[in-house]
């Protein structure tokens, strides 16, 4: 079983690679790819602008700001994680290795879909207009819902993860181990994301409201107006 795992969180990590390379081989197409991003983060923040000042959700809301919808870039995380794929499926609880793949197919689908908007863009200079005729050129229904689906599915992981009291405490004690074999950061990932979803007692409400909205956004770009 995990190796199966291990090909599938290693399958995400190359096509993510893939993508990067693809961009540096085309002029000016990594810069488009960052201003995208950060107009994506932009819009994640007015589309939750409510949550965001929540005293309920405002954990949650930044936590999938930065993580999910942030312009970082992530090429060194990604390829010390790729090296340490088995060590993490025999390292980490079979919940967490969950977690961790879902996020994986997350990434690489964003990445793929960032990469074929960028190239509909003319410039780095975003508008709400250009925004939406770069979306539409790339006519994919089938992957905006699926990476909506699976932007839900990483919080639905979280959430659960939550629910097993003795998870914390071993996740504390991993830390050292995790950072040891250059998975620091993932483990950072994880602990942020537990006591995030913890600290919110619930997370079915916030996950609706996240599903509901992406939903009506991608609806919207799809008939040509603005959401």
């Amino acid at each position: 079983m995990h190796s199966a795992i291990d090909e599938q969180i290693l399958h995400h990590l190359q096509e993510v690679n893939t993508q990067r390379q693809r961009r540096e081989q085309t002029p000016g197409l990594v810069a488009k790819v960052q201003a995208l991003k950060r107009y994506q983060q932009q819009r994640f923040a007015q589309t939750y602008a409510d949550l965001l000042i929540s005293p309920r959700y405002q954990g949650a809301a930044e936590f999938f700001l930065q993580e999910l919808y942030g312009p970082g870039d992530y090429t060194r995380r990604d390829a010390q994680f790729a090296r340490v794929v088995p060590a993490l499926v025999k390292l980490f609880p079979s919940e967490v290795v969950d977690t961790v793949l879902r996020l994986a197919r997350l990434h690489a689908i964003s990445e793929r879909l960032d990469t074929l908007m960028a190239e509909h863009l003319d410039t780095e200079h975003i508008s709400a207009e250009s925004y939406r005729l770069a979306w539409q050129a790339c006519a994919d229904s089938e992957s905006r819902q699926l990476q909506i689906s699976l932007t839900v599915a990483v919080g639905e992981s979280l959430e659960n993860l939550t629910r097993k009291p003795l998870l914390r405490h071993a996740l504390r004690m991993m830390r050292g181990p995790a950072t040891g074999a250059g998975m620091g950061e993932l483990q950072a990932f994880l602990e942020s994301g537990f006591d995030t979803f913890r600290a919110m007692k619930g997370a079915a409400e916030f996950l609706q409201t996240v599903q509901a909205r992406e939903k009506q956004f991608a609806a919207a770009m799809f008939k040509n107006s603005a959401p």
